[in-house]
């Protein structure tokens, strides 16, 4: 273990050196920082993480969302208030990732923990997409369960590469942040990418056609299937999965009874929820003729990369100058400042830009840079302490769990966000109460400063749980194995108050 830290600082050390170079050493800085990477995690890990999060997520994602938003509006003639209810039952799949999680967790097929489910979530993805493309006025409850099962495929993809990142946090606690920095890049620039060409191609070919797009990227997620290293497990006994999977949910429990655990799980859900989503509505306020600027599709792809712009550069602002802050001092600037950014879309819907002879345009696209850099920062610190809080052997179910919960936080926003379109009256063309649902929503932003004491104030390098949830197998620093882990925490926390 002595010898993993030297050989991890001496590569740090290098990468610095390389970095004081020059205008050469901080444009190959990125590259060194991914062969450091390659060399303690494996070229296969990092490229695995590069498909799911950067193509199948990222780019998926920069596409999919234009599309669905034409294809709600323009082929199901939805309501603003109804896109933005179905937006959200769209991403349920999100909300069971611990179901996902706990399979992978328990349920090995073939011998095999990942890969399966790596290759199933492929071939169900890319099967969806192809009959939603190809099917001819679909009813508006099909539509919905083929978005839900395309969503499936990426939740099921995205659990099963966050248990491969989790066991890495654990056994490379110094790189965490490293990783959850890869997988926020990843996205960052595919979904940059995704946004750029979205608006094209639905002009283009429309957002059906967009759909047929979609079944490449969902499809890579089998070729990580296929190269991902994942050890191969013997003689495994089917008959003990009911057994396993009621260790796993006594496991689960007994972490979420822990204060170190269930309060930043808390803030978590409360701070997502207060988010109110008002997208919709200010989707349909872009492309109105109207009274709103009647944004072209190709403008509204253009504004949606801009965003990922900003998202991508706040990973990097994250990853560069506020990494070794406390979380809960991040977080408290990035709350603040992610409430008063929702003001800036009061002062286009107001028209106040046009009074000082500023474009529309102009101002979205600084919205857009501004709002997704600040959520992005926001998010950041957030993941890595998820990454955290996972106890050995259910890593990849206690973290679908985490996730699971910032889903159903954002499934609440989204819901929220749609009554208060509706209560409102804010419609296909009646947009005079938009200005005070986005005053609402800026104002509820920043209600989660209330809240902050439930984050750790701690050094965000250091362990966070119970040295008794981190146990490892003496000599290698791996996991215990997965049913003995959970057997022994559950045991252990039982039997034992806890220490705190």
């Amino acid at each position: 273990m002595d010898e993993e830290k030297f050989s991890l600082e001496e590569k740090q050390s290098h990468i610095e050196k390389v970095q004081k170079t020059g205008f050469c050493g901080t444009i190959l800085s990125p590259f060194y920082w991914l062969e450091m990477l390659s060399k303690e995690l494996h070229w296969r890990f990092v490229l695995g993480v590069v498909i799911v999060y950067g193509i199948n997520q990222g780019l998926g994602m920069g596409l999919s969302r234009l599309s669905i938003q034409y294809y709600m509006k323009d082929d199901q003639k939805l309501q603003p208030s109804e896109a933005q209810f179905y937006s959200g039952i769209i991403q349920i799949p999100w909300m069971v990732k611990p179901l996902w999680g706990l399979l992978t967790d328990t349920v090995p097929i073939l011998g095999y923990r990942r890969r399966p489910y790596f290759i199933f979530a492929g071939i169900l993805g890319a099967t969806s997409m192809i009959i939603l493309s190809l099917g001819k006025n679909l009813q508006l409850v099909l539509a919905l369960v083929l978005l839900m099962t395309g969503s499936t495929a990426v939740a099921v993809a995205d659990v099963t590469i966050d248990a491969c990142v989790t066991e890495n946090s654990i056994s490379h606690p110094s790189i965490a942040g490293d990783m959850q920095s890869l997988c926020g890049v990843s996205s960052s620039i595919g979904q940059l990418i995704g946004f750029a060409i979205s608006g094209l191609l639905v002009h283009l070919i429309g957002s059906k056609g967009v759909f047929g797009v979609l079944s490449i990227p969902v499809g890579l997620v089998i070729v990580v299937g296929i190269m991902i290293r994942d050890p191969f497990i013997r003689n495994f006994s089917y008959k003990q999965v009911n057994q396993k999977c009621l260790d796993a949910g006594r496991a689960l429990w007994t972490a979420l009874k822990c204060s170190v655990v269930w309060r930043p799980c808390l803030y978590m859900y409360l701070s997502l929820a207060l988010s109110l989503h008002i997208h919709e509505g200010m989707f349909y306020w872009y492309t109105d003729a109207k009274t709103g600027p009647s944004f072209s599709q190709e403008m509204v792809g253009s504004i949606s990369a801009v965003g990922a712009i900003g998202s991508l550069l706040g990973v990097l602002l994250y990853q560069n100058a506020f990494r070794n802050y406390p979380f809960r001092h991040v977080l408290f600037w990035a709350q603040l400042l992610y409430g008063l950014s929702g003001m800036l879309d009061l002062i286009l819907v107001l028209r106040i830009n046009l009074r000082f002879g500023v474009p529309d345009y102009v101002v979205v696209v600084i919205d857009a840079a501004v709002s997704h850099m600040i959520s992005r920062l926001k998010w950041m610190p957030l993941l890595v302490l998820s990454s955290k809080l996972c106890p050995s052997g259910i890593e990849g179910t206690f973290f679908a769990l985490l996730m699971s919960i910032d889903h159903v936080g954002m499934l609440s926003a989204s819901w929220a966000g749609g009554l208060l379109l509706h209560t409102l009256n804010v419609t296909r063309t009646t947009f005079d109460n938009l200005w005070l649902a986005i005053l609402i929503r800026s104002l509820f932003r920043v209600l989660p400063l209330g809240i902050l004491f439930l984050i750790p104030n701690s050094d965000p390098n250091a362990a966070i749980l119970p040295t008794e949830m981190l146990r490892t197998k003496k000599g290698d620093g791996r996991p215990l194995d997965n049913d003995t882990e959970m057997t022994s925490l559950v045991n252990r926390i039982d039997h034992n108050k806890p220490m705190h």
